[in-house]
């Protein structure tokens, strides 16, 4: 959950990265589909991801380079706070990873190497409980 906040941080959304789906983040998910053109139900769908995600490359900084490493510290169990700086320390675990998921080893957070992310990490769409 606190990825798909960082994200829609990303997109200039204002969210608490709490990692609840809650009305906050409900409304700016529905706000990011109707500006996208997407189905605005706050389902986070395939498609309302695939929309969401920014190429993260060495260099970058701020919330999407946080959502990758909030990914990375869920899989290694850290408790460090995600800092937003994409340097040596996140571009060696992006490298690792594209190469234990057989993705292209080039440090960047492309498409298909959010797609390992996430799908690693969801089992499905997200939604605010009713």
């Amino acid at each position: 959950m606190p990825t798909l906040q960082y994200l829609l941080q990303a997109h200039g959304h204002t969210v608490t990265v709490d990692g609840v789906f809650g009305a906050q983040t409900g409304d700016a998910v529905r706000a990011y589909q109707r500006a996208k053109g997407i189905p605005d139900n706050g389902i986070v769908c395939a498609e309302t991801w695939q929309a969401l995600i920014v190429d993260v490359r060495p260099g970058a900084r701020g919330s999407a380079v946080r959502g990758v490493q909030h990914e990375f510290c869920q899989r290694r169990g850290s408790t460090t706070d995600p800092d937003g700086v994409y340097g040596p320390v996140t571009e060696s675990a992006v490298r690792a990873f594209q190469s234990d998921a057989g993705l292209i080893v080039d440090g960047v957070v492309g498409p298909e190497t959010w797609r390992a992310l996430i799908g690693g990490s969801r089992g499905g769409s997200l939604q605010q409980a009713a």
